[in-house]
Parts: C-alpha cells; sequence; structure tokens
C-alpha cells in the first residue's frame, strides 16, 4: 500500500496510542524528529511517534532522539517491522461505533479488550480488523457462552499471547539483531533483514499456534470426560470450580547462592536446563502452570504419577543444584488458566521444607500412591507450616527396593 493509499488518523488517536498529549506531539513535528510526518498522520508516522514516546519515558533527550533521526534510525526502525504488524486499512471506529457494529453493549466490549490486555486508550481508534475481532466476540457469546467465563478466557488468551508475541521479538533480537550489530551491519540493512525476516516468518505463527491448540484442546476435553466419569464413580460434592487435583512444585537448593558465585547469566542458564527437564518428563495429565525465577508448578491428575516423576527428576538433571519438590493432593479452584486455594499455598509450603535431592509428599498423596510400584515413603512426622494452624503430617518419598 502506498502512502497515498494509507489510511490516516487524527491527531487525537495518535495521541492516545503513544499515551503523549496532542500538544507534545505537535512540538515533536515542529523540532524534526517525526520524519514520517508530512501533513498526515500515517501509521508509520503514529509509529515514529510512539517510538520517540518510549523513549522519553526512558530518559533520553528530545536532542538524542533528533540525532537518531537525523542518521535515519528512526525511520528504518519503524518503517518496516512495526508498521507491517500495526497498520490496517480502512476506517476507524469509536467503542460507540463499534457497538452498534456488533450489537454488543459498549461496556461489554470494553470489558472484553481490557480483559484481553489491550489499553483502554486504543478503544476510540479501533481498525476494522478489531470490530471483526469484536463481532466474533458477539457470536460466541450470542451461542450461550457465559459472559464471565468468557472474560476469563480472554484473559488467558491475552496473557499467553503477550508471552508469545514478548518472546518472539526478544529472541529474534538476540538471535538475530544483536550478531549483526556486533558485525557493524548498518541500521538499514537490519531494518531491511528485520522486516524480511518478519514477511517471511510471521504468516508461519497462525497456523502452527492453531494446530497446537487443537492438539492441547483435543487432550484437556479427553481429561475432561475422565473427570466427570471419576465424580460419577467416586461422588463428589465440591464447590463449582473445584477439582481434585495433585501439585508439585520444585526449586533448586541453593539457586540464591548459585547466582551469587556464577553471576545471574550462568544461573539463568542453569534455571533453563532445570525447567527443560522438568517439561521433557513430566508424566501424562500432568503440565506446567508457572514457573517464577527457579520454581516451578506443575499439576496433574495422578498422585502417584507425579510423584514417581519428581523422585526420578534428580537423574534427569544435569550439573548444578539438585532439586528438591513438594507434593500435595487436593481440591483447588480453577481460575483463568490457575489454579488456587487452600492445597496449592499448603504444596508451595511442603516444598520450603525439603532439602536439596528430597522429595516431601503429604499424607493424601501417600494414601493414593502407596502401592505404586517403584516407591518407598518414609514419615518425618507432623510439622508446622507456615500459615497453618495445624500441623501437616510429610514423607520422604524415594525409590523402593
Amino acid at each position: 500500500m502506498s502512502d497515498e493509499d494509507a489510511p490516516t488518523l487524527t491527531l487525537e488517536q495518535v495521541a492516545a496510542r503513544a499515551g503523549a498529549s496532542a500538544a507534545t506531539i505537535r512540538r515533536w513535528v515542529r523540532e524534526g524528529i517525526v520524519p514520517g510526518y508530512q501533513g498526515s498522520w500515517t501509521s508509520a508516522a503514529a509509529a515514529q511517534v510512539r517510538v520517540v514516546a518510549q523513549l522519553r519515558a526512558r530518559g533520553h533527550t528530545l536532542s538524542q532522539i533528533k540525532q537518531a533521526s537525523e542518521n535515519g534510525e528512526l525511520v528504518v526502525s519503524t518503517a518496516g517491522p512495526i508498521e507491517s504488524l500495526v497498520s490496517s486499512s480502512g476506517r476507524r471506529y469509536t467503542l460507540r461505533q463499534a457497538a452498534r457494529e456488533t450489537g454488543l453493549k459498549a461496556r461489554v466490549i470494553e470489558r472484553i479488550l481490557t480483559s484481553m490486555g489491550l489499553s483502554a486508550l486504543s478503544m476510540d481508534a479501533l481498525s476494522e480488523a478489531d470490530v471483526e475481532m469484536i463481532g466474533y466476540s458477539s457470536q460466541v457469546l450470542a451461542a450461550g457462552f457465559p459472559l464471565e467465563a468468557y472474560l476469563q478466557l480472554m484473559r488467558v488468551y491475552g496473557q499467553a499471547l503477550t508471552q508469545i508475541a514478548d518472546a518472539e521479538v526478544r529472541l529474534v533480537h538476540l538471535h538475530v539483531h544483536e550478531p549483526l550489530m556486533r558485525r557493524g551491519v548498518s541500521g538499514a540493512k537490519i531494518a531491511a533483514n528485520m522486516e524480511g525476516l518478519t514477511s517471511r516468518t510471521l504468516p508461519l505463527a497462525a497456523p502452527l499456534m492453531n494446530h497446537l491448540h487443537g492438539r492441547f484442546l483435543a487432550h484437556f476435553v479427553e481429561q475432561d470426560v475422565v473427570g466427570h466419569l471419576e465424580t460419577d464413580i467416586v461422588g463428589g460434592d465440591g464447590e463449582q470450580g473445584q477439582m481434585s487435583v495433585a501439585i508439585a512444585f520444585a526449586d533448586l537448593a541453593g539457586y540464591a547462592r548459585l547466582t551469587d558465585e556464577r553471576g545471574d547469566e550462568k544461573a539463568v542458564e542453569t534455571v533453563e536446563r532445570f525447567v527443560e527437564a522438568v517439561e521433557q518428563t513430566l508424566p501424562v495429565g500432568a503440565r506446567v502452570i508457572k514457573t517464577l525465577g527457579d520454581e516451578v508448578m506443575v499439576v496433574g491428575a495422578d498422585p502417584g504419577a507425579l510423584t514417581a516423576w519428581a523422585v526420578a527428576l534428580k537423574s534427569q538433571v544435569d550439573g548444578g543444584p539438585d532439586p528438591r519438590i513438594g507434593v500435595h493432593y487436593g481440591r483447588a479452584l480453577y481460575r483463568e488458566g490457575d489454579y488456587y486455594g487452600r492445597d496449592v499455598n499448603q504444596a508451595a509450603r511442603v516444598v520450603a521444607r525439603a532439602e536439596g535431592g528430597e522429595v516431601l509428599v503429604t499424607r493424601p498423596v501417600v494414601d493414593v500412591a502407596r502401592g505404586v510400584d517403584g516407591l518407598a515413603f518414609e514419615r518425618i512426622g507432623k510439622v508446622g507450616l507456615k500459615g497453618f494452624s495445624e500441623l501437616t503430617e510429610l514423607f520422604a518419598a524415594s525409590r523402593g527396593e
């Protein structure tokens, strides 16, 4: 699309997207640090304004930014990858206009978009693609999907896709952009390289994610069916949204000392190997819910299988501190892709009592997993856990004879 054919934005829309005032943007234009502005606000010029706003927020002076602009760096940095991702053809819509187009109330649209993680500042500059997406939401809700459940789902989508997009950009920067910079490649050539890479690889992201989504969706539908049948067999009247789960927390003993002795980069490499070992060895039906530093939270359906995995994990970790793991079996509330509740907190406290290379489990785990071949349990006794008034009975799990 040529500059003449490109859709134009209003100054107010550009300002809302950049988080700057219209007066500030006018001043930037007068001082010549928005080279893309040639009398109208194209998506390329708007991208440059957003970059300038972020540079200012990070403490860079206008003279420094102007120098980069005069060197052509601002143009080559925004004219390719950024513009190609954020530009869209067609008219712009306000929130009220989107409501009329889709049949959803403006307040509902606002809740959906903020649940996705989109800024409220951009809601009066919605593109045709945005309105089409809102129309999909309208169809889902019209089909009977509860609004509160849909908002939770959109929050999960937003968080997951934010992490995906962040990883895509940072990994390309680390493994493509930085090596080119170190070789002394010019900014214009780097921008051309990045634009070419983006144009060739970005179209592949959607089919890849769609395939993975289908694979994972089939797995969890099957697990849900099993869970329903299991409830019918054994009975159960827990709270809505609660489910019986085996919960494991695993971390590396002495990680803080490792960071101090070897430095951040070596410590992070150790954590990456640890998390990879966890992911590659998990039993069927178990998955990583989240990681925080060197700690990994895993949830599964089978306490015995999860305990057997925990006991075997030490031999899978190559070098570095020994892992320590706590496993508990109980009820948890499911919300937005995560698990909450007293039993989750208890599992997190159990791992804090473990030493490096040790797997500690609670009585509910032993009651279910005692007959699993290859496992042995040694009673430690009842101990106090932080935040719990009653004592918790703990066992050390190990390989059986």
